[in-house]
């Protein structure tokens, strides 16, 4: 009974050393459970931080927008949101670096970024903007309501098709029905909703599949509904893939939602040139792959080319974890190496380490794309064996001029003319 008490007590005092607002603060803890309640679904203007308990930015702005938020109390909601924790919903609104602070006003599905001050004074100022303009829209009979309308799916036919779908960089999913249909009749109060809740991120849209034939021929629909999805970017008629989820507004929303998450950017490969992208491509993320190819001289342009190549390709396919990528050549970095053990069975090497844990793992197979994504799948799922940073700290980032993207050249020694010695006037102990 003992054991089960100190062990609940343990997971209370373990939670509250990882949040940054105590229950105490007007600062509201936001999570996926409660997130569409409180904030979506609310007539309340939000602002709301995404941060990680060991971004050191975060920990600095904690007194700044708790004072924002006594400020703001009753007239402005605020909250926060471990995004480290609850990595689904940072990614769901395109957070890449912690803190980001985002503002849910008049159109909830399309938060506005703060990018003022980060001072109590900077949030208050943005967020009673964001409530003015709340009001004034309420006023002019625009008043935004959590219901869903029929006017945010948009009427698709042969002649704007291309115009809205294809040449645009949005999101699409587009519904071909039957006037007479049944299912489709069922389906469109769901699709209507589901529109509403994915407005700014997903555009719906619906066609008359009987009426408008040449689209409807164009894609091969034989029954209805069909839906079809349309990624973001430029679009061919080639980019089109099947829409396999449910026939709910949930199912539609969540599936939508997935798919945008899979439009997040894949992440840049950064050389380590300085202490400055340490902090910005490592230490801002939940994990930093740590890459350190082998001298220019023992592998040129074209070789490296191939490992970084191999590097874009994992971080596009594990950008959904939020980790920083960065590179260096050896020798270049050798603080780096030495705390994160690399170097040790040659190059080229890769480490994967936790600034907020400040323990790594290393990677013991081969440096290519299989090895590499194998050993990253077992860290994903907590598989591995891992070390502690050797000095207990982030290690020291020495400043270098970036790669130039060329061919390394051994350095020309000077040579000495010996035509105007006469070796017969030096004494053997000068030779």
């Amino acid at each position: 009974m003992i054991k089960i008490a100190f062990y609940w007590l343990l997971i209370f005092f373990v939670s509250l050393a990882r949040a940054l607002y105590p229950s105490s603060s007007e600062v509201i803890e936001l999570t996926p459970g409660n997130f569409n309640k409180l904030v979506i679904n609310s007539d309340e203007v939000w602002v709301v931080e995404f941060y990680a308990p060991w971004c050191g930015h975060c920990k600095s702005l904690v007194p700044e927008y708790t004072k924002a938020a006594s400020a703001l109390k009753g007239v402005v909601k605020v909250g926060a949101v471990d995004a480290d924790e609850h990595k689904s919903l940072g990614g769901q609104y395109g957070v890449r670096g912690f803190p980001t602070i985002k503002i849910f006003g008049s159109n909830k599905n399309k938060p506005d970024d703060f990018n003022g001050q980060r001072t109590a004074q900077g949030i208050v100022e943005a967020a009673l903007k964001a409530a003015k303009e709340k009001v004034e829209g309420q006023m002019g009979g625009k008043k935004k309501t959590s219901s869903s309308s029929k006017d945010d799916v948009i009427e698709l036919t042969d002649d704007n098709f291309d115009k809205l779908v294809l040449k645009s960089d949005d999101i699409w999913l587009v519904e071909f029905y039957a006037p007479w249909c049944g299912h489709c009749k069922n389906l469109a109060p769901h699709w209507a909703q589901a529109a509403t809740e994915l407005k700014g991120k997903v555009k719906l849209g619906a066609l008359d599949a009987t009426v408008h034939t040449a689209k409807a021929s164009q894609y091969g629909i034989q029954g209805f509904p069909t839906i079809k999805f349309f990624p973001a970017g430029p679009k061919t008629a080639f980019s089109v893939e099947e829409y396999d989820g449910g026939r709910t507004a949930s199912d539609i929303v969540s599936w939508a939602s997935n798919k945008a998450a899979e439009n997040i950017p894949a992440p840049e490969i950064k050389q380590l040139t300085g202490e400055d992208v340490m902090r910005s491509h490592c230490v801002e993320h939940p994990l930093c792959v740590v890459a350190v190819l082998p001298n220019i001289l023992d592998c040129q342009s074209e070789c490296r080319n191939g490992y970084l190549k191999t590097l874009a390709d994992l971080g596009e396919k594990y950008k959904k974890k939020m980790w920083g990528w960065v590179w260096s050549e050896a020798g270049a970095q050798p603080e780096l190496e030495d705390a994160l053990g690399l170097g040790g069975f040659g190059y080229p090497a890769m480490s994967v380490f936790s600034s907020k844990k400040l323990k790594y793992s290393i990677l013991r197979g081969s440096f290519g794309y299989d090895g590499i994504n194998e050993y990253l799948r077992d860290l994903s799922y907590g598989r591995g064996s891992t070390f502690p940073v050797k000095g207990a700290a982030i290690p020291t980032i020495q400043t270098i001029p970036p790669w130039d993207g060329k061919d390394g050249q051994l350095e020309v020694e000077e040579e000495i003319d010996l035509s105007d010695v006469d070796l017969d006037d030096l004494s053997k102990d000068e030779l």
